[in-house]
């Protein structure tokens, strides 16, 4: 079998791709990665089969909404090239969905670690017009991609069906989602899929001696900048923090704080060294935390994150970060009590447990294999 990932490039995206397809190779599958300059060295050395991506804005996260039609023309570029069997993908990335259907091929879709949209039944969570909003806006861009195509309306009997592909793999755990959850067909938790590079040989620069918190920045969807109230909580207090960037700007650390910053390719070795993770709640830094057994401290803004920060809320994997107002004190201190509260660290421990005994590259690639017949 000849399996195509097309995931979108970013970390976040593409390192559970890659351990799906790592597994899909090992079962002596033929696997390429569609994988931008940016992208295509940790491709390479995950040892899968580089495609290169001439446009990396295609397959990048930060263009998901106004670049589908080149993602399409893309993905269908290298369709017509390889003839996969098979084509897996990422959340959002409606260019390759489209693709897939023009082609008449399966499409596997890797989600992220809590189910974004509405629930098919029962009493529905709390956000629920949240989600049926978050639906609707995805799927004015998965429309406007099909247009673009030239491919007929689709008349499904339930509006999120076209973005789930042939299966749509959420890379959590059940516990993650609302009491009474019931998950589309075609929805099924297969848990982190986890894979990043290797750290270098090198030690990480830390804010000196002392406990430490990882903390890993989202975009701020036009909410509060987590700056602030990182300046005030490291400056004095018990623990030192290392600043992981991501896709959020540019470094606003305070000449006095206890903080170190970068923008890094891993963070498993980090979250190690951690007392906690603080974070806006997107899927990589807290699935790193549960299969690490660490608590979390949370601060949503938009999109992901909101979902994902009720989700460990509710699970009582993680306490909220105080607000903007909060005081320094009352930063330091959520810090403090976070770390040394053994209620979310034990909870966190009993799903990250779950996690890591979920195997998820095998169900996934199950789930891979399972689509094409």
């Amino acid at each position: 079998m000849k399996v195509l990932l097309c995931p979108l490039n970013d970390p976040g995206y593409l390192y559970p791709a890659i351990a799906a397809g790592r597994e899909l190779r090992r079962r002596a599958h033929t696997v390429h990665v569609l994988a931008g300059p940016h992208a295509a060295p940790a491709a390479g050395a995950a040892g899968l089969e580089v495609t290169p991506l001439t446009d990396p804005t295609a397959l990048s996260v930060a263009h998901w909404t106004v670049r589908g039609p080149e993602q399409y023309a893309a993905v269908a570029r290298a369709v017509e090239r390889l003839r996969p069997d098979v084509l897996v993908t990422s959340v959002l990335c409606h260019g390759a969905l489209v693709a897939a259907e023009a082609a008449g091929l399966p499409v596997v879709v890797l989600g992220l670690a809590a189910h974004l949209w509405p629930y098919r039944g029962g009493p529905g969570p709390a956000d629920a017009h949240d989600r049926v909003w978050r639906l609707t806006e995805t799927l004015k861009h998965y429309t406007a991609v099909r247009a673009a195509a030239g491919l007929a309306p689709r008349r499904d009997r339930f509006p999120d069906t076209p973005l789930l592909g042939t299966a749509f793999l959420l890379r959590g755990h059940p516990d993650l989602e609302p009491p009474g959850h019931e998950l589309p067909p075609a929805v099924t938790h297969v848990g982190p899929c986890w894979w990043e590079p290797d750290p270098p040989a090198a030690p990480e620069p830390l804010p000196g001696p002392g406990p430490l918190v990882y903390v890993h920045l989202g975009r701020t969807f036009g909410g509060a900048s987590l700056w602030p109230r990182l300046n005030a909580a490291f400056t004095g207090g018990t623990h030192g923090a290392v600043v992981e960037l991501g896709r959020s700007g540019a470094s606003e650390a305070a000449a006095g704080a206890r903080i170190v910053v970068g923008r890094r390719p891993w963070m498993g070795p980090l979250v190690d060294r951690a007392d906690l993770v603080l974070t806006n709640a997107t899927s990589a830094p807290v699935l790193a935390a549960l299969l690490r057994g660490k608590p979390l401290l949370v601060a949503p803004n938009g999109s992901e994150q909101q979902v994902l920060a009720a989700a460990c809320l509710r699970a009582g994997v993680a306490r909220a970060l105080p607000g903007p107002a909060a005081t320094a004190e009352a930063l330091r201190d959520a810090i403090t009590r976070t770390a040394r509260d053994a209620g979310p660290r034990s909870r966190a421990r009993r799903i990250g447990a779950l996690l890591a005994d979920a195997k998820s590259e095998t169900r996934a690639a199950d789930a891979v294999e399972a689509a094409t017949r």
